[in-house]
């Protein structure tokens, strides 16, 4: 079983993580009062510094939110945010380049070996659950639903289909385009697990597809073609829908074809493409003062910033366990034992204070 199917969050399905484990001292730094989200029509604070938010496209418009949000608040704050992938937003944190790496997916061990390697520690924050959204053009009047097996004809590098027609006779005799996250990004690290890590297989990257680490262009190759398929996080979606159609995604389970929406997301009827996303702060840039309430002020506001980025919050305990972390300075990840043996249950049972490091 994969981290993407461990995980029973209420009545939905949390999926389960991929990651080492280490403990260390967070940062518990000088912490100052919050102000409501939107500023409250209070005067403006005089705090000042600067934030470097680096890694997933998918999560940047959380991050984004967050910033605007706060900046209402605090206006002498200067963010820097981009959306260049996960990988590479885990080496800059390593490389202590950013603040904070948004992150489509869990941890790598050999991402948190390299960080131990550089004595690099951090606060790992799950904020929104997501359900990748497979897209087609908005003429596309054929494929309305699809199963796992047909995306793995699609899109894994083993199967790799030519043309519509070769997935259903019914279908065009048309080649397929093919729009997707590149290597660097976790979105295409999640769909590899969900197609293809089982047999060992990749994504295709042959003529016919075109790859990325900005959804935004992903989106923009899709409306331009009607025989194009493409993938990429909710919010994405939510903002092209106009322009693009959402495919529903038989649900192995009990063999109903399921269309993404927050609803379905968060009971996890939209699976198996249901999955969390993160941030991982840098435990030494917690201890400035502008970075520690930044967290502390979007955690207050978890679930407004969530939505209003279009993704789906998570259950009040959850993100009530994430700021006991960072009041206490818990630091490293939650959902590999020490051995290196994967957790298994609820998210409410693995992201807990007694599972940090042991």
């Amino acid at each position: 079983m994969g981290w993407r199917s461990c995980f029973l969050l209420g009545s939905g399905l949390f999926l389960g993580l991929l990651v080492g484990c280490d403990s260390g001292p967070g940062a518990a730094g000088g912490k100052t009062s919050s102000a409501p989200a939107g500023g409250g029509g209070s005067a403006p604070s005089s705090l000042s510094g600067k934030l470097d938010i680096q890694g997933s496209s998918t999560v940047e418009p959380i991050s984004i939110k967050a910033k605007e949000l706060f900046n209402a608040a605090h206006p002498k704050v200067e963010f820097s945010v981009s959306g260049q992938g996960t990988s590479n937003g885990f080496e800059a944190l390593g490389k202590r380049e950013c603040d904070i790496c948004d992150a489509s997916r869990p941890i790598k061990k050999e991402e948190l070996d390299r960080m131990q390697g550089n004595g690099t520690k951090f606060v790992e924050l799950p904020v929104a659950f997501d359900g990748l959204t497979v897209v087609v053009n908005k003429d596309n009047d054929w494929a309305k639903q699809l199963t796992v097996d047909q995306l793995k004809q699609i899109f894994r590098e083993d199967f790799a289909a030519k043309t519509w027609k070769d997935i259903d006779p019914n279908w065009p005799d048309q080649k397929i385009s093919i729009y997707a996250p590149g290597i660097k990004s976790g979105t295409h690290d999640f769909f590899v697990e969900v197609i293809g890590k089982k047999d060992g297989k990749k994504l295709r990257s042959d003529e016919q597809t075109t790859l990325s680490e900005d959804d935004k262009q992903l989106a923009i190759g899709v409306k331009g073609d009607k025989h194009a398929i493409g993938f990429f996080g909710y919010a994405y979606f939510e903002a092209a829908k106009n322009d693009l159609k959402a495919v529903a995604i038989v649900n192995p389970a009990n063999g109903e074809a399921v269309s993404p929406s927050p609803q379905t997301i968060e009971s996890n009827s939209y699976s198996p493409l249901s999955r969390p996303l993160f941030w991982y702060v840098n435990s030494e840039s917690m201890q400035r003062a502008e970075v520690r309430e930044f967290i502390d002020f979007a955690f207050e506001n978890i679930s407004k910033i969530v939505a209003e980025a279009g993704y789906v919050p998570l259950p009040a305990g959850i993100y009530a366990v994430a700021q006991a972390h960072v009041e206490k300075g818990l630091a490293g990840p939650h959902f590999l034992t020490a051995e290196g043996e994967q957790r298994h249950g609820s998210l409410s049972e693995t992201y807990t204070e007694a599972n940090l490091g042991k």
